[in-house]
């Protein structure tokens, strides 16, 4: 039985929330780093409400405390943002023809990590849906930045540093189930970790930016999987 409107929007806000959680905590500290670029907690947390990207906001906060350039700094999210792109790709491919450009626009502004994680488990995405996960995740991003400027250098420094490494926590979180399910997502998620080590201490990628390996990575082990690992569509006869 297919599930109603209702029943889809409030599975995505389960799938959301310990995503909004792990957010929440995770942003504290990126408020403390856009203190320090002195920005206000209303800026910081307009910031957030747009970009939605950590790694992109911390390069951001961090070139507007060097005085950075806007040229510089539009080069360098381009660059953090860029495998955003390629998860777009991806979950468009489980979106139905049907569904309309403004809902496209909508679900491609909030791809996060995080959030492309539950979706592309999705056998079907829907945008009530994604509304759901959204509803639930985007809000504790923001709100997380808007205390952490205000809050953040008064907690003690371990807190700070515990709420710091939440994030790895959420990741674990997104991965472990499908990879728990099937042996071979399992073995491209090791691959995919002894792949980024060497890397990032090889010295031949050394002058490489991390957004940069990140989008050589996804394609070379996305493409490897594709090619080795095809998965056969339901419609297609045996």
């Amino acid at each position: 039985m297919e599930e109603t409107k209702k029943q889809l929007f409030t599975r995505g806000m389960k799938d959301g929330l310990p995503i909004g959680l792990g957010y929440f905590a995770v942003s504290f500290t990126l408020g403390i780093a856009a203190k320090n670029a002195g920005m206000t907690a209303l800026q910081a947390a307009v910031t957030s409400a747009l970009i939605n990207a950590s790694a992109g906001e911390f390069i951001g906060f961090t070139l507007i405390a060097a005085n950075a350039g806007y040229l510089e700094v539009m080069v360098m999210e381009a660059v953090a943002n860029a495998r955003y792109l390629l998860m777009s790709c991806a979950l468009s491919q489980k979106i139905s023809p049907k569904v309309g450009l403004l809902h496209r626009m909508l679900m491609g502004f909030y791809v996060t990590d995080e959030i492309f994680g539950v979706s592309v488990a999705q056998k079907e995405l829907r945008p009530v849906y994604s509304y759901g996960v959204i509803s639930m995740a985007a809000p504790g991003w923001t709100l997380g930045t808007f205390l952490g400027v205000l809050m953040g250098n008064i907690l003690p420094l371990r807190v700070v540093s515990a709420l710091s490494v939440a994030l790895y926590g959420m990741f674990a979180a997104v991965f472990v189930p499908p990879a728990k399910e099937n042996k071979i997502v399992a073995g491209l998620i090791v691959i995919s970790f002894i792949a980024s080590f060497i890397f990032n201490k090889a010295a031949v990628f050394v002058g490489i930016s991390s957004g940069i390996k990140i989008i050589i990575l996804t394609v070379i082990i996305s493409l490897a999987a594709a090619l080795l690992f095809p998965v056969k569509s339901e419609g297609k006869e045996e």
